[in-house]
């Protein structure tokens, strides 16, 4: 791929802003598509009302004036002829624009319209001429020291040359859909002759990234299910039937179906790559550690990855209470493990000493090595990139996979998304859990917020309180968790003790916090959403949100998941200044797949895609959401096209073949 340094006008410095939009080579640039277009079309005045925006070109009249309004204030002034009309034009602190502004030339002035006053308040100037037809301009995610207008000038230069415009459509489709070539279609991207082009261009780059992902995803599954290197395990399943028995509680029909369907495929001859998906609180740890005692009898490892140290933490010691009068072997690893501790559990790793290795990102080291890895668990598995998860690739023969997501997402859209992946989904909660009573308050209404928490903490419950921010950012209507730490003091520190966690304490710090508020020795528990996954204190019983608006329903729904973990009556208050029927929807329901259909209807992927994470689908150009029916065509599309590849119809296809190949290092 060509370096951006051969671009004229690229040089270290910019190299260096581009490489923070995540471009890197030219090819990066080509498919660094706008965000929005800009029509720029010459305004008639007589349709404009004040306050509107203008768009004018004409030439100068006279010379401008400058006007010094104070030490950092200056406007320049000077007149416009558009040959309809003569205009005045006001441009503040650009005095360096004096020398350029000579009478009679060219000039187009976009702005804001003062039509009592005959004035344009300009935002920019662009010495030329509008064209004759409406330009269409494209406006493009910027960096601090970037331009617009520097960004589309290297774009264009690629656009302008050579470039690979390889099509990943074969070639019956795009005769069938008559799409528009390749090259074109980035091209009318970046530099669109016309509305129709634009719209014909996005449609065909759409379908493409749509139909690249679901055939990586359709030729995945397949790879997987051919996988000569799987492991096929003898597994005693009298003994697993004991174990579930001696449980101190009993699992849920759905809990049970989960935990067959990943015993059958332990023992089946295909690699198992399966998401289990359940509502918050609907025990899928359980199940993970069912699987992983199966792996046990087997005499494979597993290892569990989990996206933070408190989960790590909470996992091991369940696993501890759990495998109590079992001989597992259970290691703990994070960043925190000291090292000599943590060399010690290297060799017992590679030795086969340990059975179940929980831990962080530490688990994906290089200088990690297992000695019979059978199985890997990734909790909450979208705080993951999908590189990250297929590390583990490397670590043993073929691990078999599981992958856990609270983030529950309806199921035709699950289909489409996770082709690569079977699905369990887990949606009766535990027998004796309470619903957690959500109410929507008004900020107006804080006092009867504070006295509803009152009355828990004289039943010596916890409280959990969030706010979507850590500290105060001039934005005077939003919440941060200083000036809450603050306020709650004021309202309840001469009885009850008062912390906060964060994402900016370090680990050690915040570590320390969640211990003590899950050993009862903090009641209210200030936090950002850093407490939305897997923390599970019993005595906690009310989180109130600050601001519930600026959050996902998924997110809310999450963070309500940390009370209600227990039989006693759980709550969650929701605090906004606007009423919001999203909001509302909330005091409605607790089911989180009722919540995730009323998101995919609702809202877009933007809740949703917490489950995959920015770029890890390659989509670009398309929303999975607004594309729904684009994407239900390709898939079918897909299918169709994969039964050609098995009837070795494929002489046309080596560049896709060779692009699937390279998916396999994915898997």
């Amino acid at each position: 791929m060509l370096k951006l340094e051969n671009i004229e006008g690229v040089g270290p410095k910019t190299a260096s802003l581009l490489n923070k939009l995540n471009i890197y080579n030219q090819q990066d640039l080509l498919h660094y598509y706008p965000y929005r277009y800009d029509v720029l079309k010459r305004s008639n005045l007589s349709e404009l009302v004040d306050g509107d925006r203008i768009v004018i070109d004409g030439k100068l009249e006279g010379q401008p004036t400058i006007i010094y309004l104070g030490p950092k204030l200056k406007k320049l002034i000077f007149r416009i002829n558009s040959k309809k009309n003569i205009l005045n034009v006001t441009l503040y602190n650009r005095p360096y624009l004096y020398n350029e502004l000579k009478c009679g030339r060219d000039v187009t002035v976009i702005g804001k319209y003062d039509k009592i006053k005959n004035t344009i308040i300009a935002s920019e100037i662009r010495f030329e001429l509008l064209p004759p037809n409406p330009k269409i301009e494209p406006i493009y995610h910027l960096t601090a020291g970037l331009s617009n207008k520097q960004l589309s000038k290297f774009i264009n230069t690629v656009i302008y040359g050579e470039f690979d415009d390889t099509s990943y459509i074969p070639d019956y489709l795009n005769e069938k859909y008559n799409f528009m070539k390749k090259r074109q279609a980035i091209f009318q991207v970046h530099a669109p002759s016309d509305i129709l082009s634009l719209k014909k261009a996005r449609q065909v780059l759409k379908y493409e990234e749509l139909f690249v992902y679901l055939l990586r995803m359709s030729y995945l599954k397949r790879h997987i299910n051919q996988d000569i290197n799987a492991i096929k395990r003898d597994i005693d399943k009298i003994k697993i039937e004991k174990f579930i028995k001696k449980l101190p509680f009993e699992l849920t029909p759905d809990q049970q179906v989960a935990v067959n369907e990943i015993i059958e495929d332990l023992t089946s001859n295909k690699r198992m790559n399966r998401l289990l998906q359940g509502d918050v609180g609907s025990g899928k740890t359980i199940v993970a550690f069912i699987a992983s005692y199966a792996n046990y009898l087997a005499k494979y490892q597993t290892a569990l990855m989990v996206p933070t140290e408190i989960l790590a933490n909470q996992h091991y010691e369940e696993a501890q209470r759990l495998f109590a009068k079992e001989k597992i072997n259970i290691a703990l690893l994070t960043s925190s493990t000291k090292a000599k501790e943590k060399k010690e559990i290297y060799e017992k790793l590679e030795s086969g000493e340990i059975d179940l290795i929980i831990g962080t990102q530490s688990l994906i080291q290089e200088k990690i090595k297992f000695n019979n890895l059978g199985l890997v668990i990734t909790d909450e598995q979208h705080r993951f990139g999908v590189n990250q998860r297929n590390n583990f690739k490397n670590k043993g023969i073929s691990p078999d996979m599981l992958s856990m997501s609270a983030t529950p997402i309806p199921r035709t859209y699950a289909l489409t998304i996770y082709g690569d992946l079977d699905i369990s989904s887990i949606k009766t909660k535990p027998i004796g859990r309470k619903e957690v009573i959500t109410y929507f308050k008004k900020e107006k209404d804080i006092m009867e917020v504070l006295e509803m928490m009152k009355q828990e903490l004289e039943q010596k419950h916890q409280i959990y309180v969030v706010a979507p921010m850590i500290e105060d950012n001039d934005d005077s209507d939003v919440e941060n968790v200083q000036a809450l730490e603050e306020k709650m003091t004021k309202a309840f520190g001469k009885v009850y003790k008062i912390a906060s966690v964060h994402g900016k304490l370090d680990t050690k710090e915040k570590n320390m916090t969640m211990k003590n508020f899950e050993a009862g020795k903090i009641d209210i528990l200030i936090s950002t959403t850093v407490i939305e996954v897997g923390v599970n204190v019993k005595n906690a019983s009310m989180i109130v949100i600050f601001n519930a608006n600026l959050f996902g329903l998924s997110t809310l729904h999450q963070l309500r998941g940390r009370v209600g973990r227990s039989d006693i009556q759980s709550y969650c208050i929701l605090i906004s200044k606007q009423v919001q029927e999203r909001l509302r929807f909330l005091e409605t329901t607790s089911d989180g797949f009722e919540i995730s259909e009323y998101d995919f209807e609702n809202r877009g992927e933007g809740d949703l895609f917490g489950i995959r994470q920015s770029g890890e689908t390659g989509l670009i150009m398309s929303n999975t959401r607004k594309d729904y029916k684009m994407m239900l065509k390709a898939k079918d599309d897909v299918e169709e096209f994969m039964d050609k590849l098995s009837n070795n119809d494929n002489s046309n296809y080596s560049h896709i073949l060779s692009m699937l190949n390279n998916t396999q290092n994915l898997d």
